[in-house]
């Protein structure tokens, strides 16, 4: 059982480290790269967004898998945590926070900035900066860029943690 529970966990990190590798890749490579290359923000921008979109794709698979894989053999076997608070239900918890930012960035945060783009039809840098639009697309950009870096650190925080994750059951008290 302890074999199999080092398995799931090397393919939860593996996992993991495959979609933090991909984010900063993409922050600080590919990001800088597109903004400074390319002849116009708002094309920088709409490439980026692909990108942010397909990396919110692999999060599904990197923290959905890992949650599967590490907490789900657990469960499976009824290994649980010696104390109330222990490594797995933390373990656990950020998983599913980082999921529950996943599912923000995709279905609330991506969606309104194309939205906002639609609305705009225009390049966002040739809008008034006072224009309400420009100031909402801000924010909920703001607000994509925050769920991804807090999703890197979740992931770093679920790397580190899963050599703590109980491997065998705890006598009954």
């Amino acid at each position: 059982m302890e074999k199999t529970l080092r398995r799931l966990d090397t393919a939860s990190l593996v996992l993991l480290l495959l979609w933090l590798g991909m984010t900063l890749g993409f922050a600080a490579l590919m990001a800088p790269a597109l903004f400074s290359n390319l002849p116009s923000k708002d094309l920088a921008g709409r490439l980026a967004g692909v990108m942010v979109s397909r990396l919110d794709l692999a999060a599904w698979f990197a923290f959905g898998g890992a949650l599967l894989l590490s907490y789900g053999g657990r469960w499976l076997n009824e290994i649980r945590d010696a104390s109330p608070i222990g490594p797995l239900r933390l373990w656990s918890a950020a998983a599913l926070v980082a999921l529950l930012f996943t599912f923000s960035s995709t279905f609330l945060a991506t969606p309104r900035l194309h939205e906002l783009r639609a609305q705009m039809n225009a390049p966002v840098e040739s809008l008034p900066q006072d224009d309400a639009r420009v100031q909402s697309y801000r924010k909920t950009h703001g607000l994509s860029t925050q769920f991804f870096f807090i999703r890197m650190v979740l992931a770093a925080a679920l790397v580190w943690g899963i050599g703590s994750l109980p491997k065998a059951k705890q006598p009954e008290a």
